[in-house]
This record gives structure tokens, C-alpha cells and sequence, in this order.
């Protein structure tokens, strides 16, 4: 190309393959070389894309003039200075080229270009040193906007401005949401409309004949005035509503009557599950009375025995006179007496079953291992070597506990405690080692079982002795009434003048109005039994689920916790004579104690004695004063007053009832000034 004239040189090239634009707008040029990023890229020559040395490496899918005659190249003759390209007229898919940069740009003719994946740039390192770097091209995912740019008229190819090669700046987010100008203005839209055209209508004339077969002949209806229309539109809204209304009506009843039947079926349920709750307590209280096993079973037996004797002595007393009657009270005596004896002996295998399921339960809680709930509400259970400890005392209390085992393995049993026990050395375990050889001696003799129940009912009471000691079991420590400690032991323990026995203080029933240590509880129980032979279970579950109750309100409550049985058996029989307030029902197994006013704490002076339905519809009320009459209210008043002479003798009940009396005084100071301010 250096020896070329003034004119042009045309090499066309059929089916290349290579297939450009002049400026790719549709991808981003990333440079490979880090380390070339801040030089500057030269351009290339006009009238060349790449250097000399581009051409030859690239291969014939990349370059822009191939260079070789591989794809049919072909070199035409010299262009003179009057002719144009127009006139040659290169074909489609032809490459053009030119010798003389002077007279032509050097720009590159082609069509249905695309960019390929990768390019050559050439940068300029020194002043004389050059360096080619393989440019990757990206292909954007997304349609880029149009922002500028200018299309050739002559080829309609399209040049977009740089910022449209690159990727759109992110505004930041500033957690405002924003709109676009679209959803801010009215969407506009074009319409074609066509104006009024006047037209006129043939009619028949002189000369022009019209067909009227087509024609309709219109006339005019009743006409109607504005009153007749709205009186008619009236009378159908009427007939409508007429409509509307009945089957509101027919919807209404059949809701009513839906719920009179699901009402009535619900009283049905409830009044079944009534008769079923007081069947099975029935059913229950005569199976404790058939089998006595608590303390509370063998009350309900006295308490029917005196009953029972209660009713035989008036029927004596009404029928019988002389020396009759006094044969009749003393056969009365002497069959109370038998049935006191029998109850007695029920007392005492009730009371040996109970001591075995005590010995089992202590055992079984020192062989307990640890147990915590994790957040996850797993429970995890870890043995510690206490428990351990535990476990295997167990085991051998189970075996050597249980009858009618064969000789080896009662030998084998024996033999293991003795190998236990040895492990510590004191008279228990030197006692017990002595009893367990001579039980081996006896079973070597072939001694009669029924002759070795002493013998082994020793052993195992040794061994149970053995099994409560700390030292040898550490878990039975923590487990035992009587603490370790003496100094704990003696300022909780108090001497009961009735049995002239030193017991703890829990063993002894200490009423609320009461100022000095009493009897203890099992003094009470034999009294009880001997003379009054009262049963307290019904208190004792009125006590028990009011107890619970004021737990749930979890707001403080104390005075509850002071009331003993005694009191309440006292607030019951004395002051709500063993009745309902509402109601006046008598059956203790239904009644409950609730709070008079549910904004205070329960007390004696703020209580009501009601069925377990009129409990849970009266703690449902807002307000006393507008659902019961003056009359009823008046009468809770002079209950709660009575209650309050009573428990005012009390030391530790004074302080509450002072603080009640202040808050009655303040909410009727409240009341009062409300009133004024509405008058």
C-alpha cells in the first residue's frame, strides 16, 4: 500500500464469514491486563481496524479484511478519481478497501455486522513499544435506553452514544419509595372521531317514485306524568320490599329456631354430663367407702357410722321405751363396736400398703436422674454417679423384697447385699452381714420358708435403714423429713401436749384465730374419729379450688393462703349456712367460693358461696349494682360483716381488714363525688 497511486484499490471477498459493525452498541469492552487499565488505548489508523500483526493472528472468524485469498479473495483494477464506489457497485456480503488514505477516510464498508466475542486493542506502552490485550466482550441481559447518537442515511446503520455501551448507574436507595412520571400524570391516548355529516331524506314526488314497503308506522303511547311514574316506581319498590322482608322473616326463624334447637340439645348435653359427674362421684365415694385406702376414705366411713348410729338411736329412742330400749342401745354399742374393729383392721392394711408405695416412691426419687427442659422444650435427663448409686440400691431392694424365688438366686441376692454393705463398716452393716449368714446357714439346712419370714423381713429392714443414710446414699439426703443439720431441726420442732410427742411444724393444724401451738394432727384425726367424727374432704376441695383460682389472678393474693380448714368449715356452716347464695342449692360437691367483687383480692369479706355455673356467669359481671337487686346486695353486705367481726380477732387478719376498709372507704369517695359532678 506504500506504492500506491492516487487511486483506489477494491478487493472484494465473497462469503468471509466476518461479520462487524462500526461501533458495537450492543456490548462493553473489558480489558484482560490489570495492569494496562490506567494506560490509554490508541486508535487504530483511519481506514484499519487492527495492526498488521493483528491481522495475521486473528482467525478468519474474527478479522474484519482477511488478508488471505482462503475465502475467494479477489483484487479489481485501479479506481480512477471521477468514478465512485456507487458506480462500481459492490454486491452483498463484498469488502472494500482502499490504498490511498489521502483521498478516501479508510472507513470499511460492510453489512450485517455483529460484534464478535473478543477483540484486539492495541496499546502503547513506551514511545516506540506497542502491545496487543484480548478485549472480552459482555453481552447485556437487558435493553439498554437510547440516550443519543447519529445513523448513517446512506447504510441506516445506527451509532449510539457511548453511555449507552455501559452499564446504568444505580441510584441509592433511600427508602423513600419513588414514582416514575408515568404513574404521576394521565395516560394519554389518540382517538379518531368522525363530526356530524347532514343528510337529508327522499320522500316520493312528481317524477321520483319511492317504495314504502319497508316503511313502519309509528304511534304515539299513553303518556305518562312525573307523578304517575314516581307513584309507579313506588309501588314496585313495595313489592320488592314486600319480598325482601319475608324472606328476611323466613331466615330469621330459622335461625331462631336453629338456635333454640342447639340450645336445647347443649342444656340436654350439659344436664347428661351433670348426671354423669354425680353418678361417677358417686360411684367413686362408694368405692372409697368399700375400700379405704387414704385418710380422707377411713373419714367418710366414721362420718357414715355416725350417721348410721345417729338414725338407729332416734329410731330407738321413738319406737322403744324400758329396759327394750336399753337392750336396743346396747346392741347398737356392740355392733359399733365390730364395725369399728373391722374398719381398724382395713386401717391397718391400708397403712402397710401405703408405707410399702412410700418405701418404692423415696426409692425411686433417689434413683430419679436429673431432668431439664431445654429451649427447644426437649426434656434431657443426665445420671449422675448418685443416681447411679441410687439405681443399684433399688434393684437390690426389688429382689430381695420379693417371695417365692428358688434357693440359688435367693443365695445369689443375699450375697450381693453382703458384698454391698461390706463396703462400709459400722455396727448397721456388721448386723446386717451377721443376719444374711445365718439366713444362708438356715437355707443350706433346708429350713421351711414360713420359718425364715422374720429373718428376711429384718434383712430388709436393715438394708432399708442402710439405703436412708447420706453416706452410704447421697441421694436420700434432700429426700429426708428430718434435715441433717440439728440447729435446723430444733427451731422447727414443737411438743404436742396431747401425745407428749416432739413433732415438726407442719404436723400440727394451726387455725387462723388460734395464739398458741395445739394438738398435733393425728391427735385431731383420733378425736375426730372417737367423738365428732366429722368429714372435712367436701372444705377441703372447696379450700383446694379456691386456692387455685386466686393463684390464676396473679395479682398477690394472701389471705387465702391463711385460712385454714377449720376457718372455712366455720365461713361455710355459720355464715352461708352450707347453701348457694342464689340458688340455695346444699350439695357441697357443687359449690364453690368465688369473689364477691373480682377487682379485689378474695377475703372473707369479699366472697359469695355460689353453684360452679352461677360462679362462671357471676365472674363474667362488670357491674354488681346494675345486675343483682338492693335487696340481695344488702344481704351480702351483712355476710360479709359477720365475716368481718369474726376474722377481726385474728392478729395477722387485722392488717388486711384495715387496708379493705380504706379501699371501701375510698371507692365510696369516688362514688360520691362522681355523683355531684353529674347533678
Amino acid at each position: 500500500m506504500e506504492g500506491a497511486s492516487d487511486g483506489f484499490e477494491v478487493v472484494t471477498s465473497e462469503g468471509s464469514g466476518a461479520e462487524q459493525s462500526p461501533a458495537s452498541s450492543q456490548g462493553k469492552a473489558v480489558g484482560k491486563a490489570g495492569d494496562l487499565a490506567e494506560e490509554s488505548l490508541l486508535p487504530e489508523p483511519a481506514g484499519t481496524a487492527q495492526s498488521e500483526k493483528s491481522w495475521d493472528q486473528q482467525s478468519p472468524q474474527n478479522s474484519v479484511l482477511p488478508k488471505n485469498t482462503a475465502n475467494g479473495t479477489e483484487t479489481a483494477s485501479m479506481i480512477e478519481d471521477s468514478q465512485t464506489l456507487r458506480k462500481i457497485g459492490p454486491v452483498f456480503n463484498e469488502t472494500v478497501q482502499t490504498e490511498n488514505q489521502k483521498h478516501f477516510s479508510g472507513k470499511v464498508i460492510q453489512q450485517n455486522y455483529h460484534m464478535p466475542y473478543v477483540i484486539t486493542v492495541r496499546v502503547q506502552r513506551g514511545s516506540h513499544s506497542f502491545q496487543e490485550v484480548d478485549v472480552k466482550i459482555e453481552r447485556p441481559t437487558y435493553n439498554k435506553p437510547f440516550l443519543g447518537g447519529f445513523r448513517n442515511i446512506s447504510t441506516g446503520v445506527e451509532f449510539h452514544n457511548a453511555g449507552s455501551q455501559t452499564k446504568s448507574k444505580k441510584r441509592p436507595d433511600k427508602g423513600i419509595q419513588l414514582f416514575c412520571k408515568e404513574t404521576q400524570t394521565i395516560v394519554e391516548k389518540n382517538k379518531q372521531q368522525q363530526t356530524r355529516n347532514t343528510t337529508s331524506t327522499q320522500m316520493t314526488k312528481i317524477g321520483l317514485y319511492v317504495s314504502n314497503m319497508t316503511d313502519k308506522l309509528i304511534t304515539p303511547g299513553k303518556y305518562f306524568t312525573a307523578e304517575e311514574y314516581h307513584k309507579r316506581r313506588l309501588e314496585a319498590v313495595i313489592v320488592l320490599q314486600k319480598y325482601f322482608r319475608r324472606w328476611h322473616a323466613i331466615n330469621l326463624v330459622q335461625n331462631l329456631k336453629e338456635q333454640k334447637r342447639l340450645r336445647l340439645a347443649r342444656e340436654a348435653q350439659e344436664e347428661l354430663q351433670k348426671k354423669r359427674e354425680k353418678e361417677e362421684k358417686l360411684r367413686r365415694e362408694y368405692e372409697k367407702k368399700l375400700n379405704p385406702k387414704t385418710k380422707e376414705d377411713f373419714e367418710l366411713l366414721y362420718h357414715d357410722l355416725e350417721l348410721w348410729m345417729q338414725e338407729e338411736t332416734e329410731r330407738i329412742n321413738r319406737t322403744l321405751t324400758g329396759a327394750e330400749r336399753k337392750a336396743a342401745l346396747c346392741a347398737l354399742l356392740e355392733e359399733e363396736t365390730q364395725l369399728i374393729a373391722c374398719i381398724g383392721m382395713h386401717k391397718l392394711d391400708a397403712n402397710l400398703e401405703n408405707q410399702q408405695k412410700a418405701i418404692m416412691h423415696f426409692l425411686r426419687k433417689c434413683a430419679q436422674p436429673r431432668r431439664w427442659k431445654a429451649f427447644d422444650g426437649k426434656i434431657t435427663e443426665m445420671d449422675t454417679q448418685s443416681t447411679l448409686r441410687g439405681k443399684e440400691l433399688l434393684e437390690i431392694y426389688c429382689s430381695i423384697t420379693t417371695k417365692d424365688i428358688p434357693k440359688d438366686e435367693r443365695i445369689s441376692v443375699l450375697l450381693t447385699v453382703k458384698c454391698t454393705v461390706k463396703e462400709h463398716e459400722c455396727k448397721l452393716t456388721q448386723e446386717l452381714v451377721a443376719l444374711i449368714d445365718r439366713e444362708i446357714d438356715l437355707i443350706s439346712r433346708e429350713v421351711k420358708e414360713c420359718n425364715l419370714e422374720g429373718l428376711r423381713k429384718r434383712i430388709s429392714t436393715l438394708f432399708l435403714q442402710y439405703i436412708k443414710i447420706p453416706e452410704f446414699n447421697p441421694e436420700a439426703a434432700g429426700l429426708l423429713k428430718v434435715p441433717q443439720d440439728p440447729l435446723k431441726l430444733y427451731k422447727r420442732v414443737y411438743f404436742c401436749h396431747s401425745c407428749e410427742n416432739y413433732l415438726a411444724s407442719t404436723e400440727f393444724p394451726i387455725p387462723a384465730n388460734s395464739r398458741t401451738i395445739g394438738r398435733c394432727r393425728s391427735c385431731y384425726r383420733l378425736d375426730n374419729e372417737a367423738r365428732q367424727r366429722e368429714a372435712y374432704l367436701k372444705y377441703r376441695l372447696i379450700l383446694e379450688d379456691l386456692r387455685k383460682s386466686e393463684v390464676d389472678y396473679q395479682d398477690d393474693s394472701k389471705i387465702i393462703f391463711l385460712v385454714q380448714l377449720a376457718d372455712m368449715q366455720y365461713l361455710i356452716e355459720n355464715i352461708w349456712n352450707c347453701q348457694s347464695a342464689l340458688s340455695g342449692s346444699s350439695d357441697l360437691y357443687d359449690l364453690v367460693m368465688v369473689r364477691w367483687d373480682k377487682q379485689h383480692e378474695w377475703s372473707p369479706w369479699n366472697t359469695i358461696l355460689l353453684t360452679k355455673e352461677e360462679a362462671d356467669a357471676h365472674l363474667k359481671l362488670c357491674n354488681l349494682e346494675k345486675t343483682y337487686e338492693a335487696p340481695f346486695i344488702y344481704k351480702m353486705e351483712q355476710k360479709h360483716i359477720r365475716a368481718k367481726n369474726y376474722f377481726a380477732q385474728i392478729p395477722v387478719m387485722s392488717s388486711f381488714l384495715h387496708r379493705s376498709n380504706n379501699q371501701a372507704n375510698a371507692n365510696s369517695y369516688k362514688k360520691h363525688s362522681s355523683s355531684k359532678l353529674k347533678k
